[in-house]
């Protein structure tokens, strides 16, 4: 198969207005505070935005996965949040994937249907990531979902079209970072094959479930890859914490 020239490298702008438009219905601008900057919860998206954007500061790095050891820790939720607060900022889109092929749930966080997602990119039934993309109304952010993969999801990103994905990817991003939402460490291999061929990782700490142990041989399966850093999900901070994310010292601030 011929490759296929991505849009225009020397303009985002046109590159992003080839993308179906969806608009967001208020209870998915409600749950996803990382939509509001104005939101008091969205604080904590914005922290990690400036730690992350920091972090890859000179390293010539912007293809970034987001995994956790184990299914259920937040990271779904994490990278659609990080994404729309990167959004908001960024000089360039912002461009988020699910390669969580097993359990897929960007698309049901925003209250869409997927037609044709990622997954019929990998198995080469969609060819252009205008196919499978869809930009969301009000802020240069790209989703690509999937549907799910039943069985056999590391035959899809092994081959040739993963590697193409994340070529286009990577080229039509001119500038912006791209977050993966990856499957998690244990679950399946799928998260060590998508690594290798992206920048670096972030990894999900769940609080209170994910041990130590598990975290640093997660870590170790995931060699050479650069680990970009942890977050810890689910703190809530302790009795006497009086400025955790989400306590009162904030909502002054915030005018609350």
């Amino acid at each position: 198969m011929a490759d296929i020239d991505p849009p225009s490298l020397s303009d985002p702008a046109r590159a992003l207005a080839n993308y179906p438009v969806i608009a967001l219905e208020r209870s998915q601008l409600a749950t996803h505070v990382g939509f509001d900057g104005r939101d008091i919860r969205s604080r904590p998206f914005k922290l990690l935005r400036t730690q992350l954007t920091k972090s890859l500061a000179g390293r010539e790095a912007r293809l970034i996965g987001i995994t956790s050891t184990a299914p259920a820790a937040g990271k779904s939720f994490l990278s659609l949040n990080l994404a729309a607060s990167l959004a908001q900022v960024s000089e360039h889109p912002v461009h988020l994937v699910d390669l969580d092929l097993r359990r897929a749930s960007l698309a049901e966080q925003l209250g869409f249907t997927v037609h044709t997602g990622v997954d019929a990119f990998l198995r080469g039934e969609a060819h252009q990531l205008e196919d499978v993309g869809h930009r969301i109304e009000g802020i240069p952010l790209v989703v690509f979902p999937t549907k799910q993969v039943a069985t056999r999801s590391e035959e899809h990103v092994a081959g040739p079209q993963f590697s193409r994905l994340v070529q286009l990817l990577r080229q039509q991003s001119d500038g912006g970072i791209v977050i993966f939402d990856l499957p998690p460490v244990f679950a399946s291999d799928d998260a060590m094959i998508c690594i290798g061929a992206l920048d670096g990782y972030v990894m999900i700490v769940d609080s209170g479930k994910t041990s130590r142990r598990q975290l640093t041989e997660a870590i170790e399966m995931l060699r050479p890859s650069p680990f970009l850093g942890s977050v810890l999900n689910r703190y809530k901070g302790g009795l006497l914490d009086t400025y955790g994310y989400y306590s009162h010292a904030y909502d002054r601030y915030y005018g609350g």
